[in-house]
């Protein structure tokens, strides 16, 4: 293997695929990169076990004759060293593996020689079938994911709760997360056929996210089984899914509400953060929920740091104005924070019922559910 690349090129390939390589692997090589050098471009391959990254660099894209592959073939770099030293280098890089394991790197009056590991001992990709494929819009895709995935469950009582729960069926594709305490889901328009579901690790989905920050394109999705594979153009991200039976949630969302409120989410917001200032003494960040003369009262107190009140406009209210509820202030900040409606609409039903949080248009509806918690 023998190549030349632009310096920032490869340390910015390095880096992405780098992040989700361990290095605290009990198999030695699993804390590498693998560099594979074709006639048509570079690619790196890192993984842990759970996830695996494969990063394309097509020489069809790379102006000024940023890359020139002058012999094809591969190796395996220590993901951390390999990529601080190219980070560290001033210019064009040219890079040859020789005996697959001793590396050679030029650049400018820069020579280094770095040891690498076998590329025969690097484990292979999966065996996914392709010709069943989803594509989904890749800006859907994020948004559905920064939507629910931070309500998955942190800890591995029930595994299934710490993934997210894709389904596609009837040309719609929805995305659910809960730990039980609350509940995140959103619905968005998809062109597929047949019915699917997989249970995506939280790790996963968040990486995938960082992945396909920059692009907007569409994203191929081939499931296979134990394994789901996310591609792009330049990207391909395998991920281990979570076996088990997802619970039905659509049985946890309250059919009746007592209260509807319409409220500006950016005010929300900061009115809930304050709050949660002053929240920590009560285990579940406690904050309390009440009307008073036809505003929103937001209010929370501990006898370490005081207390604090504040009113705010409700736009519009529907049904009983009778209303006190405690809740957990960083879990409804969580939530409203991934929303992007101006206006958001919230129903309540009694003190010690989930409260739910809902799209005011009919468009790509979200849906977030919270249960409350005792005050006493």
């Amino acid at each position: 293997m023998k190549f030349t690349i632009n310096q920032h090129v490869l340390s910015k390939a390095l880096s992405e695929v780098g992040k989700v390589v361990t290095q605290k692997s009990l198999i030695p090589i699993l804390s590498g990169i693998k560099i594979i050098a074709e006639d048509d471009g570079i690619t790196l391959i890192g993984t842990n076990a759970d996830i695996i990254i494969e990063r394309f660099i097509p020489i069809s894209e790379a102006r000024n004759n940023e890359i020139n592959i002058h012999q094809t073939g591969s190796a395996v770099v220590s993901a951390k060293s390999f990529t601080e030293l190219i980070r560290k280098l001033p210019e064009s890089i040219q890079l040859e593996a020789i005996n697959h394991q001793n590396i050679q790197i030029k650049s400018g009056d820069i020579f280094t020689q770095f040891n690498g590991f076998s590329a025969e001992e690097y484990p292979t990709l999966p065996v996914i079938d392709q010709s069943n494929t989803i594509h989904i819009d890749a800006e859907d895709l994020k948004n559905a994911i920064k939507q629910t995935v931070f309500a998955t469950a942190k800890n591995e009582t029930r595994p299934v709760l710490t993934g997210t729960h894709f389904t596609f069926s009837g040309n719609k594709f929805m995305v659910v997360a809960t730990d039980s305490q609350r509940l995140a889901s959103i619905v968005k328009d998809v062109n597929t056929k047949g019915e699917t579901t997989f249970i995506v690790p939280s790790s996963s989905a968040n990486e995938l996210v960082k992945q396909i920050s920059d692009y907007s394109g569409v994203v191929e999705l081939h499931s296979a089984e134990g394994y789901i594979l996310f591609k792009t153009d330049k990207l391909s991200l395998y991920s281990r899914l979570i076996s088990g039976t997802y619970p039905n949630t659509s049985k946890l969302i309250p059919t009746e509400q007592s209260t509807t409120l319409f409220l500006n989410r950016e005010s929300l917001v900061k009115g809930i953060d304050r709050a949660c200032l002053f929240a920590g003494e009560w285990k579940n960040n406690n904050i309390t929920l009440t009307i008073q003369d036809n505003k929103l009262c937001i209010s929370s107190g501990s006898s370490e740091m005081g207390s604090i009140q504040e009113l705010q406009e409700i736009k519009d209210m529907d049904g009983d104005s009778d209303l006190k509820i405690s809740i957990d202030g960083y879990f409804l900040m969580d939530a409203i924070k991934t929303i992007k409606d101006e206006e958001i609409k919230i129903k309540f039903n009694g003190t010690m019922r989930p409260i739910v949080i809902e799209s005011t248009h009919g468009k790509s509806p979200y849906l977030h559910l919270i249960s409350p918690v005792r005050s006493y």
